[in-house]
């Protein structure tokens, strides 16, 4: 099978590993720059063309686009999907799971449990609004942050009233939530493929920091899901529909609780941890959904 992989930096190691799995089963891969794509739409044909000519036949494609560039990036997966091209995670699951609010009321709606969560517009609504979310401390974070970046932890209703109407003066969009002191700077990353938990580990926060992510200096450590964490977080992202989805849980008194939920998990961390070969997988789940399409234009692999 013929393979895209969009990504800005081929060097990283998750574009390396899909790479790598994807060729090691037979498959051509081109790695792309989501933003050097440029597409024309409308009849007789639309097209995708990259750094000055069409692309040739496509049929599967994987996309590593960053939260910086989602717009775009997944109209250029758009581009691919009604052209007939399967998407690993299509261009409406990735959006669905970038908006960490639409994440959340899906979540709760659905009957998944998440943290006591609030928003609000206006300046006068931030008591309130803290009173609705519980005692400091809080978690506020912005919702376009990734990795880390844009979660502030409030430890008094002061100092989360200071946090809230710096990010209204920048005009950020921002979510209250209520914190978590018993996870004790640890989260659960489970990796979900194909439907399935494909692996987990347990992030653990470098001391003094509340925030368990590896690119915050968290350790990775490998850990046994109970079957409530194994199916919350498979129930997390298929409800997202997600093929490949970083689900994080916290472990609570009360059972497992949904964090965050991520449609470009990076496979560094968990694969050096679990040791299991979980680009290989990924690349097992795209060749189903490329068998499974039926082609939705003339052209034999969806691309003029």
């Amino acid at each position: 099978m013929r393979f895209v992989l969009l990504s800005r930096d081929p060097s990283l190691y998750s574009t390396r590993r899909l790479v790598e799995a994807a060729r090691a089963r037979g498959h051509r891969v081109r790695v792309l720059d989501p933003l050097r794509c440029y597409m024309r739409i409308g009849s007789p044909a639309s097209e995708i063309h990259y750094r000055g000519r069409p692309l040739g036949p496509v049929d599967g494609v994987i996309a590593r686009v960053g939260v910086s560039i989602t717009f775009y990036g997944a109209a250029v997966m758009r581009q691919f999907e009604t052209t007939g091209v399967a998407c690993l995670n299509d261009s409406d699951a990735l959006l669905r799971a970038r908006d960490k609010l639409l994440v959340l009321q899906r979540l709760s709606h659905a009957g998944l449990p998440v943290p006591a969560t609030g928003m609000a517009h206006l300046p006068d609504d931030t008591d309130d609004l803290l009173d609705l979310v519980g005692e400091a401390p809080v978690v506020i974070k912005l919702l376009e942050g990734s990795q880390g970046l844009g979660v502030v932890l409030s430890e008094t209703r002061q100092a989360a009233e200071s946090v809230v109407e710096a990010f209204r003066n920048l005009r950020a969009h921002f979510l209250v939530q209520h914190f978590i002191a018993e996870a004790r700077g640890r989260d659960l990353r489970c990796l979900v493929i194909g439907g399935r938990v494909a692996a987990a580990m347990m992030r653990v926060a470098r001391p003094g920091e509340f925030r368990a992510n590896l690119h915050r200096g968290a350790e990775g450590r490998r850990v046994r899901l109970s079957p409530a964490e194994r199916t919350t977080a498979e129930a997390a992202a298929n409800l997202l529909g997600l093929d490949v989805a970083g689900v994080d849980l916290l472990r609570t008194s009360q059972g497992p609780l949904v964090l965050e939920v991520n449609a470009v998990p990076g496979l560094e961390g968990i694969e050096t941890t679990t040791n299991l070969d979980l680009a290989d997988a990924m690349i097992r789940v795209l060749e189903d959904k490329v068998r499974r399409r039926a082609p939705l234009s003339s052209s034999p692999h969806g691309v003029a």
